[in-house]
């Protein structure tokens, strides 16, 4: 909302030297946000004057273009020019070239001179053209930054003005005024006005509020209005669209004559531009009191107005000529032709104000918010009246308004009021609230006494009673937000000074600390990052294929998902039941900026539904549910395990000189997986696997006590070429919620020995469909205690081994804590690992 001072002036006591950083500063300490400041002075500045035309010379060019070579005195005659600049000429006639045609000779204009500054830095300079020196300009609205129109320059008469030669026009149209720009959160949208802004700055500085709705005295109907009906029996969000509808008629306007240049100034300040003198006024009424306007051409109704919904398959042309197909829940303004506008958000075009208009009826009413604000988001048609009435309108200003209205095109259309009235609906009365004595200071930690209370509710306008329990207060019609004693509270804080609520730091409680499993998440986070992936996080919002393709390791497996019923966006309509396709999201975004080489993970919560989603029954507000609802209840809630994923696509690290990184592949997505459970000090059992998502011979099933916990390998090439992904990018995922529930109380660090290590390799002949990993676990179990580590290094077939056979060569590292192995030690811990191997597989050493 943009204020300009002149306006706020009118009814707050603001000083004469205030500037608009003064008047953010001091709304700020009632909560409303500063935004900007806007001063017509800082583009436009130097002498700017009111000129006379004194004569034209028309003369045609070579181009076909007919300029006018003018003599144009910016002084009144016989009076000394006092300006001195190059250019300027001192007997007070200067000689303009212009380009417009739209001005006679007698015509008084705005005037340019030398060292003038306009809009854009453009500096005004006498400058040869056309043959002529010519020292000035004579301007248009567009020109200076006042308004659109370029097709001609401003004459002063047809605006009804006639000031004296050589008045600074800066002065005359008001561009000396400024206006803070303040932001306005949902729930002050009385704010949205004068009125409201003004209220707002004399609690702020504690001084006096002149009300503009008290200085309207209404006129006494004599006739019947324009018959009005409101038809919203069956109200669709629990009340009746429409509260308040009023009407009034004025004749015999005249459409053509100019918004008077005060009125526009302030209409551009407050960032609306002049359109023409009925709509300018519908405008300024709005921002003064706060109240929204249409207005017809009460010759183009036919029958009564009528307040309804939408019926299905209607349509209506709004005032963009967009014909706009309505949804039933729309609530429309009709007559006996059809929809005329769509409540609150945009009037139609069939009964649209024109230049013909002579007969105007003003409509100022009271809607439903949440019925503006769908329809809006619906239509999406923005608008400086459903602004407002989505965050609710006095209802009890709707007749003043339209008075305000009736009175300013009597004045300035040169219209005649009827008193034809109608006033249809019932306001609904202001809440009445009960706050307890002590209850604000309790709340705040402040100790507030009875009269800055009362002088605080008071001021937002509220009445109130002093009883036996504390107080009664009435809230006042315009602050539809306040409905609760916790509402009142917050408003004395805010009238009183935030800056009186003391700070207080709480104090940790002693012994408490992370719980066990806030302490495994972190330790599963930091040691991803100490192991040189990076961290990203990724919205939890996936499309259904992507649930489908990660949710369950078999196609033909439907995944059940949850559902939003309002999704950001209709392609992400489902919670997550796996972190990867966010993740590949992620990488897919690097890899477009250039960021060839990710090792990436994330940690977060996944979407399980059970055979039960949601309850059938919602328990009201205020009452505590029964333990039967609160089970229903939760047993509609989906599991939410935490799980980590991790993606790495690339290289393990950047190429230099004399070196060539390798490439991520299957191994490390596994050996990620592993080191997750190492820091917990679990163990996972690694198997052949297949996953849907994944390379059909390239994937580990990951096990924790028979149970499967996730998945590491290769993604599917087919799944990466849809998603124009670099081949073999690797992935891994675990329930980690699984694990930790799994993991000891305490990881014991292994115990470091001085021992010497001895090594011993072994190769083993087994058939092609062995498992290694299953072969790995047979060593481990017969080579017994001595055994500290073993891997698998090298997997051949080929030349020299049996068709139908491969070679699994093993590196086995022995040691004692207590002596030096000797070499025959190592070599029957060998041995009797080969022969558990053997037993299992027909393992043949090679």
């Amino acid at each position: 909302m943009r204020v300009p001072l002149s306006w706020l002036r009118e009814y707050a006591q603001v000083p004469a030297e205030a500037t608009a950083e003064d008047i953010m500063a001091d709304l700020v300490k009632v909560g409303l946000e500063e935004e900007d400041v806007h001063r017509p002075s800082d583009e436009l500045s130097g002498p700017i004057v009111v000129g006379q035309v004194l004569s034209i010379e028309k003369e045609e060019q070579k181009n076909g273009k007919t300029i006018n070579w003018c003599q144009v005195r910016v002084v009144p005659e016989g009076t000394e020019q006092t300006l001195s600049a190059e250019g300027i000429d001192p007997s007070g006639v200067q000689g303009i070239i212009c380009g417009a045609h739209n001005f006679v000779e007698g015509d008084k204009v705005v005037v340019t001179l030398p060292g003038a500054v306009l809009p854009g830095d453009f500096r005004i300079t006498p400058r040869k053209t056309y043959g002529h020196i010519s020292a000035g300009m004579i301007a248009s609205a567009r020109e200076l930054g006042i308004g659109e129109d370029h097709d001609g320059i401003i004459v002063l008469s047809r605006l009804g003005l006639d000031p004296e030669l050589g008045t600074d026009v800066m002065e005359l149209f008001g561009l000396y005024d400024q206006a803070a720009e303040i932001n306005v959160t949902p729930d002050r949208g009385y704010c949205f006005s004068i009125r409201g802004v003004a209220r707002e700055y004399a609690l702020a500085t504690g001084t006096s509020f002149t009300d503009p709705a008290s200085l309207i005295t209404l006129d006494q109907d004599t006739a019947a209005g324009h018959p009005v009906r409101v038809e919203d029996a069956a109200p669709i969000y629990g009340v009746t669209g429409c509260s308040r509808f009023v009407t009034r008629e004025v004749t015999g306007i005249d459409p053509t004559l100019p918004t008077p240049r005060w009125m526009a100034s302030r209409l551009a300040l407050a960032g609306m531009r002049s359109i023409s003198l009925v709509v300018d006024i519908s405008n300024y009424v709005m921002l003064e009191l706060g109240q929204p306007l249409h207005f017809y051409d009460a010759d183009k109704l036919s029958g009564p107005i009528v307040v309804r919904r939408a019926t299905s398959g209607e349509k209506l042309t709004t005032l963009d000529d967009k014909t706009r197909e309505l949804h039933v829940e729309d609530l429309l303004i009709t007559d006996d032709s059809g929809a005329i506008g769509i409540a609150g958000v945009m009037g139609g075009a069939a009964t649209e104000v024109s230049m013909d208009t002579t007969r105007v009826l003003i409509e100022s009413a009271n809607f439903e918010p949440v019925s503006i604000a769908r329809s809006r988001r619906r239509h999406k048609l923005p608008s400086e009246a459903s602004k407002r009435y989505e965050r609710g309108v006095d209802p009890m200003v709707a007749d003043i308004a339209a008075q305000r209205a009736v009175n300013l095109l009597v004045e300035l259309a040169g219209g005649s009021a009827t008193t034809n009235i109608t006033d249809a609906g019932t306001p609904a009365t202001p809440a009445t609230i009960n706050l307890p004595a002590g209850y604000a200071n309790a709340l705040v930690g402040v100790d507030y006494s009875d009269e800055q209370i009362i002088t605080a509710l008071e001021g937002i306008g509220g009445t109130v009673t002093r009883t036996t329990e504390g107080f009664e207060v009435s809230a006042p019609s315009w602050r539809p937000d306040l409905g609760a004693k916790e509402d009142l509270v917050e408003e004395v804080a805010r009238i009183v000074g935030y800056d009186k609520i003391p700070s207080t730091l709480p104090v940790a409680p002693p012994g408490r600390g992370l719980t066990r499993i806030q302490a495994q998440r972190r330790r599963i986070l930091q040691g991803l990052a100490d192991a040189g992936l990076t961290e990203v996080l990724a919205y939890p919002f996936v499309s259904a294929a992507q649930n489908q393709s990660f949710g369950s390791a078999q196609a033909e497996t439907e995944v059940a998902s949850v559902k939003l019923a309002n999704p950001i966006s209709s392609e992400y309509g489902l919670l997550r039941t796996s972190l990867l396709p966010g993740l590949l999201d992620i990488v897919r975004r690097n890899l477009g900026r250039g960021f060839r080489d990710l090792a990436l993970y994330e940690g977060g919560l996944v979407f399980l539904p059970k055979e039960q989603l949601g309850s059938s029954y919602l328990p009201p507000l205020g009452i505590k549910p029964s333990d039967e609802v609160l089970a229903d209840l939760n047993a509609g809630i989906p599991e939410q395990p935490w799980h980590i994923a991790a993606v790495l696509t690339g290289h393990e690290a950047r190429a230099g000189v004399e070196y060539a990184p390798r490439a991520w592949d299957w191994a490390d997505a596994l050996s990620t997986a592993q080191s997750v459970a190492g820091i917990l000090g679990v163990e996972l059992e690694v198997a052949q696997g297949s996953h849907q998502a994944f390379h059909p011979g390239r994937t580990a099933v990951l096990k924790l006590n028979d149970e499967v916990v996730g998945y590491a390998g290769e993604l599917h090439p087919a799944l990466l070429k849809d998603l124009d992904l670099p081949a073999r990018t690797v992935a891994m995922e675990l329930n980690a919620e699984a694990l930790m529930l799994a993991a000891p109380e305490v990881v014991v660090a292994q115990q470091l020995t001085t021992q010497p290590l001895a090594t011993q390799d072994v190769a083993l002949v087994v058939d092609q469909a062995v498992v290694a990993g299953e072969v790995l676990a047979a060593l481990r179990e017969g080579a017994g205690d001595l055994l500290e580590d073993i891997a698998l290094f090298d997997v051949y077939s080929g030349k020299g081994i049996e068709d139908g056979k491969k070679s699994l060569a093993f590196g086995l590292r022995f040691r004692a804590t207590d002596r030096t192995l000797t070499a025959d030690e190592a070599s029957e811990a060998r041995a009797a690992a080969v022969a558990v191997a053997a037993e299992r597989f027909g393992a043949v050493q090679r």
